[in-house]
């Protein structure tokens, strides 16, 4: 890793972390970082994961006293979500790179049309599931199953995964904002884990550019942190959406 590459590589995780930590998408800016440097899409993939998951691990802390009281769902949506973020991840790995790169351009477009139409997404699902009179355990249980797809997609690949998770879980009627953020962060944490250990385990991470990246991640979270309450976060969501846009355009025309 040259020099160059490596300040490209702290550069961009910085922004990364204070994207996270305002408004999300910062793997639009990481993974992206490391295709420029050279890194083959799945090792770029694994090692960008790696290199963000401090920060939301951190982010969980913050969020403490905040989670919800039902412990039974609490504990199942964990297991939910590390069951399908290694799933996902493991399907990563066991993809060719080529086949990956494919998917790249159509998965940022994913990752952007959920941040621009997102809220409405959130929206709907409070409006049908408010409406509706489905028993509780059935409620439970379609939560359940769309958290498993979540986190399948989160191990796969990850972007935009906090957007899915505030519309699913107004299907359990939460309607507390700090409680609902407090479990998708906890449930982004136990995805992305689980995916963490799986690259990891099958040695599938750039350990040089990832702890760069770690760095610079860790100083853009605590920056993003300090500056968020200073900073508009509409102003912040419309970036990572032009980012999006860019990211997607860019795969498009490079596949």
């Amino acid at each position: 890793m040259t020099l160059p590459n490596a300040t490209l590589l702290f550069a961009a995780a910085a922004l990364a972390g204070t994207m996270n930590s305002v408004a999300g998408g910062g793997s639009f800016i990481s993974f992206p970082a490391l295709i420029f440097t050279g890194v083959p899409p799945i090792p770029a993939n694994a090692t960008s994961t790696v290199a963000l998951w401090p920060g939301t691990v951190a982010s969980v802390g913050a969020y403490r006293k905040r989670f919800p009281k039902d412990s039974r769902i609490l504990l199942e949506m964990i297991v939910t979500s590390v069951t399908g973020g290694t799933l996902g991840a493991l399907v990563l790995l066991r993809t060719p790179q080529t086949t990956f790169m494919r998917f790249v351009p159509y998965l940022f477009l994913l990752a952007t049309l959920l941040l621009i139409f997102g809220k409405r997404i959130a929206d709907w699902v409070e409006t049908t599931f408010k409406a509706s009179k489905q028993p509780r355990w059935l409620v439970v249980l379609a939560s359940n199953f769309f958290q498993f797809l979540i986190a399948f997609y989160g191990g796969f690949f990850g972007a935009g995964i906090g957007i899915m998770m505030l519309a699913l879980l107004t299907m359990l009627r939460m309607e507390d904002i700090h409680a609902m953020n407090a479990l998708k962060t906890l449930l982004n944490a136990a995805i992305n884990g689980a995916a963490v250990v799986t690259f990891i385990a099958a040695g599938a991470v750039l350990w040089p550019q990832a702890l760069v990246m770690l760095v610079g991640a860790v100083l853009g979270g605590y920056g993003g942190a300090y500056f968020a309450q200073k900073i508009e976060p509409q102003i912040v969501r419309r970036f990572v959406i032009g980012v999006g846009i860019c990211m997607s355009a860019y795969f498009f025309v490079r596949h």
